[in-house]
């Protein structure tokens, strides 16, 4: 998939989310937070998708998000990382 695309999102999923949006990347239009973000990938993947990114962290641009309301900038890459088992 292309890669730093201006107006595009780019979402890295790993482990379990990658699993259940079966996929392991894919691209979603920019101009929108996180919240937002995470209720159109509900649309597209279902719910089951939706019960790992309810208690996933994210990595916007290899930081943690901490407000779901900011701003997500555009070109940006999203890692959605789900809650991890072990040690």
């Amino acid at each position: 998939m292309p890669r730093d695309v201006p107006d595009q999102l780019t979402i890295r999923y790993f482990a379990g989310a990658r699993a259940a949006a079966g996929t392991a990347e894919e691209t979603a239009p920019a101009g929108r937070c996180l919240d937002e973000l995470t209720d159109e990938l509900t649309r597209r993947h279902g719910e089951r998708l939706a019960a790992v990114l309810r208690v996933a962290s994210f990595l916007v641009d290899g930081v943690t998000c901490h407000d779901r309301r900011t701003p997500l900038p555009a070109g940006a890459t999203i890692d959605v990382l789900p809650p991890f088992a072990g040690g």
